[in-house]
């Protein structure tokens, strides 16, 4: 789903028994359980917006804010709470990022006025930016290095199936029993995987701190700084339609009953655009793949805006054009990534970061950009995603052939620039 940034990991080593033995891959499952978790709670309002906004006295349009608000405050914490947690040891990071996860969920779950809903989502994302990033640390910790990568897909896994299945399963749930059932179940998975952690995964050191101003010195690559603007207006234009899928597609002619299906086509082809994206980015190269997502992109999207807007509403096609959605909204992510430590691979861990950064604040600014739209019409914010999608590809081929990698400036010891 989204990239894990991998942060080195400094002190004690863990113990001979963990890197090297048969159980370190299979402790990673229960990391797995909780990208699961946080890649479910990010989006797992989108399926019961309209129900939330009747329940809490809001407009749709209002709603939204909810995702706009976890999305908003996951890429603006995540650099704060790297470096403002990097001396803490890991398991007790992972486990208390996990509660903070959980409780959040159960007091959003209860929420009985907007505002307090929008401080618990705020909340959440502070858990989610805190678990996510570790965990991708801790698994590469527990394995032999061969493993590495195996277990880093294990972790990644979590939250490529959460968009498959997390999120139209919570759409059942909240369709059967309610939305805040849906976000109760959320809270319980986080706490097992809370309990998981604490009780499966060992000890791991606490990294070594790098202050903000590093992190955020790699901007001074010039290549970096023209490419991570793409992954936020990409994300934008993926998410403007997303969070108010009920009733997007109830003007494709979905009834509100059977969203969870759409979206789990969705989901399949979000999984299949973000496993097939590294090979094809080898292949055939990023520039070439990013091209070819952003235009089926703002083809699927327009062709919905279409249909919505003539009230055409064919609902036999609703389900393969949010498959093609969701492929090139997530084949986009692998691809930049390649392109970013492509252009500072000493500083892949803080390219990758910001880049995760840049994914939420892209899901922000794109549900935003879609509470204001659905206003004028379902067809409105169908187009106006495929306009920004449209835009990706002009500032992707204005910008892929005029820059070229600069050097980064040293930092000084104090991490002052």
């Amino acid at each position: 789903m989204q990239d894990i940034p991998i942060e080195p990991v400094r002190g004690r080593p863990v113990a001979a028994e963990t890197t090297t033995g048969p159980n370190g891959l299979s402790r990673t499952l229960i990391l797995a359980l909780g990208t699961f978790a946080v890649g479910t709670d990010a989006f797992v309002l989108a399926g019961f917006l309209p129900d939330l906004a009747a329940e809490l006295d809001v407009p749709t349009a209002t709603a939204g804010w909810a995702v706009t608000a976890f999305a908003a405050a996951y890429a603006l914490g995540s650099p704060l709470l790297a470096t403002a947690t990097a001396r803490v040891p890991r398991r007790a990071l992972l486990v208390t990022a996990l509660i903070v996860l959980g409780v959040a969920n159960l007091a959003s779950a209860v929420a009985t006025t907007f505002w307090l809903l929008l401080a618990t989502r705020v909340l959440a994302a502070v858990g989610a930016a805190a678990f996510t990033p570790n965990a991708g640390a801790v698994a590469s910790a527990l394995v032999r290095p061969e493993a590495r990568a195996r277990a880093l897909a294990v972790v990644v896994g979590g939250l490529t199936i959460a968009t498959a299945l997390g999120v139209p399963l919570s759409d059942v749930l909240g369709e059967w029993l309610g939305w805040r059932s849906a976000l109760a179940a959320v809270a319980a998975l986080c706490l097992l995987a809370a309990a998981g952690v604490a009780a499966w995964v060992p000890s791991v050191p606490a990294g070594p701190r790098i202050p903000l101003a590093a992190r955020l010195s790699v901007l001074r690559n010039r290549t970096v700084a023209a490419t991570l603007p793409l992954t936020t207006l990409g994300m934008a234009a993926a998410y403007v339609v997303y969070a108010y899928a009920v009733p997007a597609f109830e003007a494709l002619g979905i009834a509100p009953s059977s969203t969870a299906w759409v979206l789990a086509l969705y989901g399949v082809g979000a999984v299949g655009g973000s496993l097939s994206s590294g090979y094809v980015t080898d292949r055939w190269g990023a520039t070439r793949l990013l091209t070819v997502g952003y235009l089926v992109m703002a083809a699927a999207l327009a062709i919905m805006g279409a249909l919505a807007a003539t009230h055409a509403q064919v609902a036999s096609l609703a389900g393969p054009l949010a498959a093609a959605w969701g492929a090139a909204s997530w084949c986009q992510t692998p691809a930049q990534q390649h392109r970013l430590i492509e252009a500072a691979p000493q500083e892949a861990g803080l390219v990758v970061a910001l880049n995760a950064s840049c994914i939420y604040l892209g899901i922000g600014a794109g549900t935003l950009l879609g509470g204001i739209a659905i206003g004028r019409g379902a067809g409105t914010m169908y187009f106006l995603g495929a306009a920004l999608a449209a835009a990706s590809v002009v500032y992707l081929r204005a910008t892929a052939k005029r820059v070229t990698p600069g050097p980064l400036a040293p930092v000084p010891a104090s991490g002052r620039p």
